[in-house]
């Protein structure tokens, strides 16, 4: 964009332009360069891309324009004001199957597929599993998909299987959602993950934030550090394939990326799990044989391998603890298979298996 370019969109005094974000500095908050300031807060942007939105005049500071060396200071009003209105997210009802596990007037349990986004956003506006939802209540009159006291409870990534539960009533929605911050639920997923574990079951903790080397990741920080929210995840070695095992996590705590952040973190990433370093091959041999093997087992399962497999609360108004459990879905079960198969075919090797 040239300059002549730049000043024309800033002196156009007849241009529209739309509120896209609004943040407002803490009171504490330490003069930093706004393009900085912007970037930690904003997950899915890059810095040069902030950089270019402060160039044309789209960034503004307490109503005005300003460019990307301007320091933020406490109490400013940080907004991106772009040329075109934002994205409606209005959730209208889509008739998207379904799997309920259970239902009544006041929630339901949803065993949710792998692939299907949760909720809108991130360029998945339409075709999530609050759309279905909004479709599947479309005749309960009390039932707005917009309203955020009613809805998801809590949230599984797109490519994670498994069990969710959703509040109908804003009453259902708030107890229940008091269990989730008071980690008085339970739930536990099964994973499978490269390498061998040494004990078998064990504790991880750590903080978990946002990666600075990457915005669509999460890091572990240490449980000390004032960086990211403390996390704990607790896991037990269900099944050892040599070079990979199943798993058992149980949250303690539920943090975004929690299990595949945590895991990545012992030096065991979930297989199959691409953005955290899960489709490379990480343990095993180096023969053109066992490389078609991965393969076939990515091909198998083309994601990370994940299941919410059970989920507890009590019921905000009976009080009565209902748990629920859900089946390992064909393709993680047919990966289990494929491990299975392998390691009994190669009973006769003395394979040192690495941790």
């Amino acid at each position: 964009m040239s300059n002549e370019e730049i000043e024309e969109i800033i002196d156009d005094e007849e241009q529209q332009l739309y509120e896209h974000y609004r943040i407002v500095a803490d009171k504490g908050q330490v003069p930093i360069r706004i393009d900085k300031f912007l970037f930690e807060h904003m997950q899915h942007s890059s810095r040069n891309r902030i950089q270019k939105a402060a160039e044309a005049g789209f960034v503004h500071v307490n109503e005005h324009p300003v460019k990307s060396n301007y320091k933020v200071r406490p109490g400013d009003v940080v907004t991106l004001m772009l040329d075109r209105p934002h994205y409606d997210t209005t959730i209208e009802p889509e008739n998207i199957p379904l799997d309920v596990v259970y239902e009544d007037d006041q929630l339901m349990v949803i065993n949710k597929p792998a692939g299907l986004v949760v909720h809108p956003g991130c360029g998945n506006f339409n075709g999530t599993l609050v759309n279905a939802v909004a479709w599947h209540l479309r005749n309960l009159p009390s039932y707005d998909p917009n309203d955020p006291e009613v809805g998801l409870v809590h949230r599984i990534d797109k490519d994670t299987s498994g069990l969710l539960v959703v509040a109908k009533t804003p009453e259902a929605k708030s107890k229940l959602g008091s269990q989730f911050f008071n980690k008085t639920t339970h739930r536990s997923y099964h994973a499978i993950v490269w390498g061998n574990f040494v004990e078998n079951e064990g504790r991880i903790e750590g903080n978990i934030g946002r990666d600075p080397k990457d915005r669509l990741r999460m890091t572990v920080f240490p449980p000390d550090s004032e960086i990211g929210k403390p996390a704990v995840t607790h896991y037990r070695v269900i099944e050892r394939f040599g070079y990979v095992t199943l798993v058992e996590c149980v949250l303690e705590t539920g943090r975004t990326h929690q299990i595949r952040a945590h895991m990545r973190h012992i030096g065991h990433p979930l297989f199959g799990d691409e953005r955290y370093g899960g489709t490379e091959i990480l343990r095993g041999e180096r023969s053109s044989a066992y490389k078609a093997f991965i393969s076939n087992c990515f091909k198998i399962c083309n994601r990370q391998a994940l299941h919410a497999r059970t989920l507890g609360f009590v019921h905000p108004v009976t009080g009565k603890q209902m748990d629920f459990s859900s089946e390992l879905p064909a393709d993680l079960s047919m990966l289990i298979d494929k491990w299975r198969g392998y390691m009994k075919g190669n009973e006769y090797k003395n394979i040192e298996y690495k941790v």
